[in-house]
């Protein structure tokens, strides 16, 4: 990794793919959150996923032996939070979603509604059945506008690929004939919440992803600087699919100080 790279001021960091799979922690990752406090860098770990809060991310780093504090996380149920609290304040919400989602929506004003809501809203979820699509057809279909947390058709996991929740929003999607207005990466809505947790730039940022198709896209429609970490969906074989490219490529973050193999 060239030194124009790394003497950038602040970081936007994915997670899923870049510092883990499930619960364990991909090479060449505590080295580098070392190097980020060592080099007292502004960074941020944006995650296109829903299920868990910062607090909860924090604490799961700390059980991977990763310290990095609460401040530094921030999430796509955030950023939907914020977005429909500008829209529609103290609206009503139906919520195909975890806890962290629903508390997130909470917390912006938003009061849950099963019958006559303003808002379908759905993100990942381990409690998606046919009664909970069912129910948020016929509320689409009654008037309810449909967003999704974002738009990752599969995450990554220990064992392979999970559904995401534009996989999970297929569905509802088809049997209503709507389309999702989904908020995290590539959004530049989400994109503009990182550089003002940062209070960095964009000129002065990098982002870091695993994903062509969210984090790096993200990172080009938001004019910042990117870099493809080959540890999660997106393969060096995939890259001839898009009519985009990343401005670096890793292996792994062991290559981000140059110790890698390559």
């Amino acid at each position: 990794m060239n030194e124009s790279v790394r003497g950038k001021r602040g970081f936007i960091i994915d997670m899923d793919g870049v510092l883990y799979h499930g619960n364990r922690i991909l090479p060449g990752v505590p080295e580098f959150l070392r190097w980020l406090h060592a080099e007292q860098k502004r960074f941020v770990f944006l995650t296109n996923s829903s299920e868990r809060s910062p607090r909860e991310l924090q604490q799961k780093l700390a059980r991977l032996g990763l310290e990095v504090a609460e401040e530094h996380f921030y999430t796509s149920a955030l950023a939907t939070a914020s977005f429909l609290a500008s829209q529609r304040p103290n609206g009503r919400v139906y919520v195909i979603g975890e806890a962290a989602l629903i508390h997130a929506l909470y917390d912006a004003g938003f009061i849950m509604d099963e019958v006559n809501p303003d808002y379908v809203v759905v993100g990942e979820s381990h409690n998606y059945t046919y009664d909970r699509i069912a129910r948020a057809v016929q509320l689409v279909l009654n008037g309810a506008r449909l967003i999704g947390t974002n738009p990752d058709l599969t995450g990554p996991a220990e064992n392979g690929l999970v559904p995401a929740t534009g996989a999970l929003m297929a569905p509802i999607e088809l049997a209503t004939g709507a389309k999702a207005y989904y908020v995290g990466k590539p959004n530049p809505l989400i994109m503009r919440h990182a550089l003002k947790k940062l209070e960095c730039r964009r000129e002065e940022t990098v982002i870091i992803g695993d994903r062509m198709d969210t984090d790096i896209v993200a990172g080009i429609e938001s004019e910042i600087e990117t870099v493809l970490v080959l540890t999660g969906v997106t393969r060096e074989s995939d890259l001839p699919r898009f009519a985009y490219r990343p401005h670096h490529i890793l292996p792994d973050l062991t290559h981000w100080l140059g110790r890698g193999d390559g």
